[in-house]
């Protein structure tokens, strides 16, 4: 198991450029399954989570070359309904992407309990009353059997605004007979460009960015090509790593449309940054000092779905809070161990009293220490590499093949930046 050692209290410097959205990847990878012409993908990052998806579509027949490193060309031109390797299915959350373009191109597809980060249970009855109300039948005995003899048009609404059961439906109502509405639908940036690829091949979606599309569907979509936006998590993780670190960076090509909420939860912390064209430049001077709400109350910081700040930054913005003047409490209802990781925080330095398993109050700024720690998962492993960033001394992070799911070559990318980190 490979760890990372970091020397902390080296300032960033430099310029970085974020790779491809992990999150737009994967659903627009299984995307590939609804033409049997040929797709070409740039920018795709070259990180664990996707390659475990390419083997899920070999698996089912695709043909998938690499033209270079961020490169591929994609045809699902023989596809089959072969049985899905648990093992690889319960390595990323992502294989249940499969089911929506599976049902709507083969019309079946058996699929064993997709897996991801344990952060709390994910439920998937979204994706199953969607996929239902398309025409598709369901049954679960160990694993997931998907049938469908004709996909038809719905008026949908969600339960709950699930990106992926968003992306599943969107894939299947893109081939279905008729028109298909689906509301509350998530509008995250991912879910965006999975549409607009869509479209690039023939697909089409309307009021693409809100929280109802409208999808007419077609008989075939054709080949394409198409390129990943920047990962918007990856873009704020440095911003985070350069203002734990009382450094100066600049991102280029940092996606700046979609960060204005993410930009008004950081300002909060005392957190901010200059938009010069498409690049971010993050001053070494932040005021660091947390907004209070009216009355001197201590503020709130929750997650919401999107455009509002999202579940995957709590981390990032939990280990900035620690280095921030104030108090403030970070409340995440989405998923019941996502702050399990702030006793690692503790154990560096950090005021953090963990309130209930949704719930935590920061107390900053907090002088943190090396430690040795683990990665629990791709988000809060991003999280305690600031925090060891940041600290005096040396820390250990073992388990780093838990934040390489979603970073790629981080420690390259840190080291290019000043940083002093070394794998082992």
């Amino acid at each position: 198991m490979e760890k990372f050692i970091i020397e902390g209290g080296v300032p960033l410097e430099g310029e970085i450029e974020p790779s491809g959205n992990k999150n737009a990847a994967l659903p627009i990878l299984a995307a590939c399954l609804l033409t049997d012409e040929k797709v070409i993908l740039n920018n795709l990052p070259d990180i664990q989570d996707v390659q475990t998806m390419r083997a899920l579509l070999q698996s089912l027949g695709v043909s998938i070359s690499q033209i270079a490193t961020h490169k591929w060309e994609i045809q699902a031109r023989e596809i089959r309904p072969a049985d899905l390797d648990p093992d690889l299915s319960s390595k990323i959350r992502a294989s249940i992407l499969l089911a929506g373009p599976m049902v709507a191109r083969m019309g079946t597809l058996r699929l064993p309990p997709p897996g991801g980060d344990v952060i709390g249970r994910r439920r998937v009855d979204t994706h199953i009353f969607a996929l239902n109300a398309l025409g598709a039948n369901v049954e679960y005995n160990r694993h997931f059997t998907f049938k469908a003899q004709s996909l038809h048009g719905a008026n949908i609404l969600l339960d709950e605004a699930s990106v992926t059961a968003t992306e599943n439906t969107i894939m299947a109502a893109v081939l279905a007979n008729g028109t298909t509405t689906i509301k509350n639908a998530a509008s995250e940036p991912h879910v965006q460009e999975l549409c607009n690829f869509l479209n690039i091949l023939g697909a089409k979606i309307e009021n693409i960015g809100s929280n109802t599309l409208v999808i007419h569907g077609v008989p075939k979509l054709h080949g394409g090509e198409y390129e990943i936006g920047a990962d918007y998590l990856e873009v704020i993780s440095f911003i985070g790593a350069s203002v734990v670190t009382k450094g100066s960076i600049r991102i280029k090509n940092a996606g700046v449309e979609h960060l204005d909420m993410i930009r008004m939860v950081f300002r909060r912390l005392g957190v901010d940054w200059q938009v010069v064209d498409k690049d971010i430049v993050v001053p070494r001077e932040q005021s660091l000092a947390i907004e209070s709400d009216l009355g001197e109350a201590i503020p709130e910081i929750s997650v919401m779905p999107w455009p509002a700040f999202p579940t995957d930054l709590m981390s990032i913005a939990i280990v900035v809070a620690t280095q921030s003047n104030g108090t403030v409490l970070f409340h995440d209802w989405m998923y019941p161990s996502r702050m399990f990781f702030t006793d690692k925080l503790v154990g560096m330095g950090a005021q953090i009293v963990l309130c209930d398993p949704h719930r935590c109050i920061v107390q900053g700024p907090s002088r943190l220490y090396g430690e040795k720690m683990e990665s629990p998962d791709i988000r809060a492993g991003m999280a305690l590499l600031l925090a060891a960033l940041s600290a005096k001394g040396c820390s250990t992070i073992r388990n780093v093949a838990q934040i390489e799911r979603g970073y790629e070559r981080i420690d390259d990318k840190l080291k290019a930046l000043g940083a002093n980190i070394s794998r082992q």
